[in-house]
């Protein structure tokens, strides 16, 4: 794991090894703390992220075996951007399981649901993806 620091903005690259999610989850949450977001909000951040994670380790298939989360703290909120070298997908070509966002009780959360519930905790989420890695970006705006 190596992280390298700057005045707006934290990179970390964590191996695609068990638990390594709860580290970038845990890092978000510090960072998300300074940042003066409530309790909720980095709960939903956290979530989103392993999620995020999760995904890379599950469906990549990165020879690199990394994941690398980009913390951008701005004025307006927190932006992450979780990259993996693998081989990509089609995200407007996956199957829906719904349109609108999916519940989030805890009967909810199993298998497959991952970018529906990213979809559902963030403010903004953006995916590029081709055969060379997958980069999401999402965005958690402070509210005031």
């Amino acid at each position: 794991m190596a992280t390298t620091i700057s005045n707006d903005q934290v990179l970390l690259t964590i191996p695609m090894r068990p638990d390594m999610e709860l580290a970038a989850a845990q890092l978000a949450s510090v960072i998300a703390e300074s940042m003066s977001f409530s309790e909720e909000q980095i709960e939903e951040i956290q979530v989103a992220l392993i999620e995020s994670c999760i995904n890379a380790f599950e469906h990549s298939q990165s020879p690199d075996r990394q994941v690398i989360i980009k913390y951008i703290m701005r004025t307006d909120g927190l932006e992450f951007e979780i990259s993996d070298q693998g081989v990509g997908f089609s995200p407007e070509n996956r199957t829906q399981r719904r349109t609108s966002k999916p519940d989030l009780h805890p009967e909810m959360r199993k298998r497959g649901w991952g970018l529906e519930i990213i979809h559902a905790l963030m403010d903004s989420v953006d995916i590029m993806s081709g055969e060379n890695g997958t980069t999401i970006s999402m965005v958690k705006s402070k509210t005031v």
